[in-house]
């Protein structure tokens, strides 16, 4: 990592947001659960409850016109960049009024307005996509920037390899940050990946590396540094965050390939509530102000679901509004 360049510090307002962002997406993940157990939304769901510190802290450095990549593990990527929360619950729902006309569903969410260049049902497939835009970002408007999200499954698949070569070689203005929870859809990291950390793959294309903990601050200072590299012009850096995955590859899985106390393990590791200790013990976070920002969440969180019940269903003619046809 470039150590020259130096630590933006974090003022209270700021620590305040990272929590309200985190807790906000908690609820949310939380509340499809729920739905999705009644049968009110379609498709597959997969949430990213205990991974909520990444796309918080590196949201916050990013502007609406810089990209992010995301995966089928995408809800917290792209509230965190942004999206707004109605139109994101009504294409959860597959309606008409969500971002992408209810087309979408959870694991395609995108909005050209937010630079969410989509999440992706296929494993690494963002990457490219990533790639590609930080390409375009390089010749066409300097100082963009790209974020791409995967998980250590996705590190497995030639295309990150080709990308992260091409990224080095280009110096192209993207940051690889890699959510490593553990698990690759069934199958343990152990079973598929000789290297403890993906971050050690960096060093063969030439590119910065920091293996982090699944920490708000910690993670945002990293990303800092990493994004103004890459708007700098100074290249891609790979930045990975050690989490849990706390529930099963989709809602409803029912994890008979874990043992019961990794799951419990794995959730009594969580990035919300160490962050809330953090800011408790240096006197920044009340109960009063707590509360409070509990309460405007949930309220939040049901305007939207209001909102996605009440929207229409999308109509035959819908399906090929922003094709090339």
């Amino acid at each position: 990592m470039n150590t020259r360049l130096n630590k933006t510090a974090l003022d209270e307002k700021s620590m305040l947001q990272f929590y309200a962002s985190m807790k906000r997406i908690r609820r949310v993940e939380e509340t499809l659960m729920a739905l999705f157990s009644q049968g009110v939304i379609p498709g597959f769901l997969h949430v990213c409850i205990g991974q909520e510190a990444a796309p918080v802290a590196v949201s916050s450095l990013l502007e609406d016109t810089d990209y992010i990549g995301s995966t089928h593990r995408g809800h917290g990527h792209v509230l965190a960049k942004g999206v707004d929360l109605k139109r994101f619950m009504a294409e959860i729902f597959g309606r008409k009024d969500g971002c992408c006309l209810g087309r979408s569903g959870s694991m395609h969410l995108a909005d050209k307005d937010k630079g969410v260049l989509g999440a992706n049902g296929i494993v690494g497939g963002g990457i490219p996509i990533a790639v590609g835009a930080s390409l375009a970002a390089k010749y066409k408007y300097p100082g963009r920037v790209a974020v791409v999200y995967f998980g250590e499954g996705a590190a497995d698949q030639g295309t990150f390899h080709e990308c992260m070569n091409m990224a080095s070689l280009w110096d192209l203005p993207i940051i690889f940050l890699c959510e490593s929870n553990g698990w690759s859809q069934f199958t343990p990291k152990s079973v598929h990946m000789k290297s403890k950390c993906v971050a050690d793959r960096a060093g063969s294309y030439g590119i910065p590396s920091e293996t982090l903990n699944n920490d708000v601050i910690e993670i945002h200072h990293a990303a800092e540094q990493a994004i103004n590299r890459a708007r700098a012009g100074e290249g891609p850096t790979l930045l990975e965050i050690k989490c849990n995955r706390w529930f099963g590859h989709y809602v409803g899985d029912q994890q008979k390939y874990r043992d019961k106390k990794f799951v419990s393990d794995a959730q009594n590791e969580d990035c919300l509530q160490d962050y809330v200790k953090q800011l408790k013990k240096k006197k920044i976070l009340d109960a009063k102000h707590l509360k409070e920002t509990d309460d405007q969440i949930e309220s939040e969180i049901q305007e939207a679901v209001d909102f996605a019940k009440n929207s229409p269903a999308p109509e035959a003619d819908d399906l090929i509004q922003g094709l090339y046809v």
